[in-house]
């Protein structure tokens, strides 16, 4: 799978990042060009990830987690 672009919202408020899958369900996040974190999505447990290298609030980052797991739904 390549890098894709999602959009998502908190607090009222539009984040754009781009999403570049690795290995297992490991993503790396990117702003523009600039990497701000890795995400791993758990597939037994959808509400459920795990997070590194990352300096984003709790409620940005299950946005993000739900923007990929949207993401792979509508492309799988």
């Amino acid at each position: 799978m390549n890098q894709f672009r999602i959009e998502v919202a908190t607090e009222g408020q539009a984040h754009n990042f781009n999403i570049r899958p690795l290995e297992n369900s490991v993503y790396e996040i990117y702003t523009d060009e600039d990497k701000i974190g890795t995400i791993e999505l758990d597939d037994d447990n959808h509400d459920h990830c795990l997070v590194s290298d990352c300096e984003l609030d709790l409620p940005l980052i299950n946005a993000i987690r739900e923007g990929i797991q949207a993401y792979q739904k509508s492309h799988s």
